[in-house]
């Protein structure tokens, strides 16, 4: 029988989470030629490590012994799918358009179907794949603007490397947290996040000798509050207990909500205007998602 309460914590954690990275694109764009998107990155990650270890010294000590113990895995947590993931996302931006970041990005949710069966032996039901599916038209008729047309005259350059790359991190970052240790979530996320801090270092020091930037300006380091506060530790949290509560698979295709609640941030905070391609691309999110996960409910519904 499906703990009802906990479906429904699990559906807003993930929307919520949905929704913080759907902010980050919106910040990522206010922050073009306010701040390096290197420096970004590292400043994000070393901001929210301080400010999660500090307040996490109680749990750190008590789960010590388990930190101790499975460290190489809690820092690749933060090594792939914090640290590197973002690196290779905001560098991808840099070389290719958003139409192909977009479409590339929905490619998530099938990587963790295929880790999930190569590893787990975790099947995906048809419901999902069908989910699945409608999710991913959705996500490409927001990304070409209603135009599907504009799938044939695509060009694929070094940009889509790094993103497909960082598709693949982010895919095998959400399977692999199905052997995360058992621990306080603050403890789970804090060294990660120290993980991720430290990986960027050498990157950051790569990048200013080959591309030397400027100090942010004042919208730059609004853009790194919400970055570290909002982005790198509230939804990295909420993502870890979505999954936690309904598994990889299920979690993933909330990921495809991403760039229709960018599409309404910016429509509200950018002023961007609002298609009716918008509207029919999130009603096939939805209905990908409510197809999903009803799939999954009518058994325990029959049960009762």
């Amino acid at each position: 029988m499906h703990n009802r309460p906990a479906l429904l914590q699990a559906y807003g954690l993930l929307i919520l989470t949905s929704l913080i990275w759907a902010g980050n694109s919106v910040a990522g764009k206010i922050a073009a030629g306010h701040i390096d998107p290197i420096l970004l990155t590292a400043l994000r990650w070393s901001i929210a490590a301080l400010i999660i270890t500090a307040l996490s010294i109680k749990h750190l000590k008590a789960d010590w012994p388990v930190i101790v113990k499975h460290w190489p895995l809690l820092m690749a947590y933060g090594v792939s799918g914090f640290a590197l993931f973002n690196i290779f996302l905001y560098s991808a931006l840099t070389q290719t358009n958003v139409i192909n970041v977009m479409i590339e990005q929905a490619g998530i949710p099938f990587i963790i179907f295929l880790g999930n069966y190569l590893l787990l032996r975790t099947r995906a039901t048809v419901a999902q794949l069908i989910g699945f599916a409608l999710t991913l038209s959705g996500v490409i008729l927001t990304a070409t603007h209603g135009d599907i047309a504009q799938l044939l005259r695509l060009q694929f350059n070094i940009g889509d490397i790094m993103m497909l790359l960082a598709v693949l991190i982010y895919g095998g970052y959400s399977v692999s947290l199905k052997w995360k240790p058992v621990m306080h979530w603050q403890s789970l996320l804090a060294i990660p996040c120290i993980g991720a801090a430290i990986t960027c270092v050498p990157v950051l020091i790569w990048r200013f000798l080959t591309h030397p930037f400027p100090a942010p300006d004042a919208t730059g380091w609004g853009v790194v509050v919400y970055a570290s506060v909002f982005v790198a530790l509230i939804a990295s949290a909420t993502y870890i207990a979505g999954i936690e509560r309904i598994g990889a698979n299920r979690a993933g295709l909330f990921i495809n909500l991403l760039p229709i609640f960018g599409v309404f941030l910016a429509v509200i905070i950018l002023r961007e205007p609002l298609h009716t391609y918008h509207l029919i691309a999130l009603g096939l999110v939805s209905a990908g998602i409510i197809l999903s996960e009803w799939s999954r409910l009518r058994p325990a519904k029959a049960t009762t």
